[in-house]
């Protein structure tokens, strides 16, 4: 698991769709689907409900936008200094 991965997660849970996601962090919204299921993969759990559409972030993938805000916050101030 990246940094860059949890923006993308983050990125996703505030746009509320992997194409709002793909604009805000500069990528494919097909980049940004290979990066969520690496990121299930890596954590193994699903993320997201993929039978709707747009997706909906489930209950584990809240869970984990909360940890990565965290994280994304700390990594951007210590840049920051």
């Amino acid at each position: 698991m990246d940094v860059r991965q949890l923006q993308t997660l983050v990125a996703v849970a505030d746009t509320g769709s992997f194409a709002g996601a793909a604009r805000v962090v500069n990528l494919t919204a097909s980049a940004v689907s290979q990066q969520i299921q690496t990121l299930e993969g890596e954590v193994g759990a699903t993320l997201f409900d993929r039978k709707k559409r747009p997706p909906q972030i489930n209950a584990k993938g809240e869970e984990l936008v909360r940890a990565a805000r965290s994280v994304v916050q700390t990594m951007t101030e210590a840049r920051l200094t």
